[in-house]
């Protein structure tokens, strides 16, 4: 029978019909004021709403085609003009039928969270601090052309005014939907990125190569969502030292937290009080946990998709930026195009897009293959 005929489509759509009621519960639990005074669990609901939401809009397209189809099969028998316009009903309920497969794919269940992202100077020495610089710069401005927010956490610069390493906060505004939630665009940037180029220090014109190390982790939302023993964690207080390494604060506020169990650091100065450092110091902490917990579930339950678009291996050079040629080239997806100085000016778009497609084909091919 042909997924266009309502009878076997109907059965096949069958475990639609929990996630319905499911998203019908939620609904009223939203509009309890009650609910909303944990917010926490206010928080997690929402995030689910809407994810289930992208999901009951495409089966109600879907069923609502069924229904038409339906309807034409009995009257195109006694009517010749509606029996002419069941081709057309067969590709729309097709279509939406394709369109449901996919979004009923269990989808990363960070997608909807924000990200905090931190880039790494690499090999390269002071040329591939200048690099992550300019990666930063790209972020920040990818960033802005989606209308979100952003915060510098921590931010060490180097002597000619690139960054030794830097972290930042990357925020959705309001609530989003799984597939616009910074996590969803922003998770395949980790890895190594390359660049090829002509350095600020180079006498002779040589185009050297170097490297910067980007990691990116969902942000836990709220303190329940990673459990940190305090017994857990040791603290240390030092001087903060700007670049080169001279003394830029005279009180030990600089913070360094070391998560015991995981042999997880974080180090942070940006702040001018211990008190800020420590609290921005647990935030990355906390968002670090709560990735490595989220990996470590998904390889126990054997889910873990090593796909060719991001693997656990964060050490994976997944792109390269020629300034010679303005090419930009992603090693994952295959992706090649020759507007590296848009690109670097904040038009990731078209680059992101291709590893949320193929994360997607692969996605599919492995639930066929199920």
């Amino acid at each position: 029978m042909s997924s266009s005929e309502p009878g076997s489509t109907s059965q096949q759509f069958a475990s639609v019909l929990p996630l319905l009621d499911e998203y019908r519960q939620i609904e009223a639990d939203l509009a309890d004021p009650g609910v909303h005074a944990d917010q926490a669990r206010a928080r997690s609901l929402g995030r689910r709403y809407a994810e289930l939401g992208a999901v009951v809009r495409v089966y109600q397209t879907w069923r609502s085609a069924a229904d038409d189809l339906e309807a034409a099969q009995e009257l195109g028998e006694i009517d010749e003009g509606i029996a002419a316009e069941i081709p057309g009903l067969l590709t729309e309920v097709d279509e939406a039928a394709q369109r449901l497969r996919a979004v009923l794919i269990p989808r990363d269940p960070s997608d909807a969270r924000d990200v905090i992202m931190e880039i790494k100077a690499g090999e390269g020495g002071e040329e591939s601090a200048l690099f992550a610089g300019d990666l930063l710069r790209m972020y920040l401005r990818y960033a802005e052309s989606k209308g979100w927010r952003t915060e510098v956490i921590s931010q060490t610069e180097s002597d000619l005014g690139g960054y030794k390493d830097v972290s930042i906060a990357i925020k959705a505004r309001g609530q989003v939907e799984p597939q616009d939630g910074v996590w969803a665009h922003l998770k395949y940037e980790g890895g190594v990125h390359r660049v090829q180029r002509v350095p600020v220090t180079e006498s002779q014109g040589r185009i050297h190569t170097s490297a910067a190390g980007v990691l990116v982790f969902p942000e836990a939302e709220d303190v329940t969502d990673v459990e940190i023993d305090p017994n857990d964690l040791r603290i240390d207080v030092y001087r903060s030292s700007g670049p080169g390494g001279q003394s830029v604060n005279t009180t030990d506020s600089a913070v360094r937290i070391t998560h015991i169990p995981t042999g997880i650091v974080v180090a942070m100065q940006n702040e001018k009080s211990q008190l800020q450092n420590r609290e921005q110091a647990m935030r990355v902490l906390r968002a670090r946990l709560l990735a490595a917990q989220q990996e470590a579930a998904a390889a126990e339950a054997n889910d873990l998709r090593r796909s060719q678009v991001r693997t656990v291996d964060r050490s994976e050079r997944i792109r390269t930026y020629n300034f010679p040629e303005n090419r930009i080239a992603d090693h994952r997806t295959g992706y090649k195009s020759y507007n590296l100085d848009a690109v670097l000016d904040g038009a990731l778009g078209p680059v992101v897009e291709s590893a949320i497609a193929a994360d997607e084909e692969a996605r599919l091919a492995a639930s066929g293959s199920e």
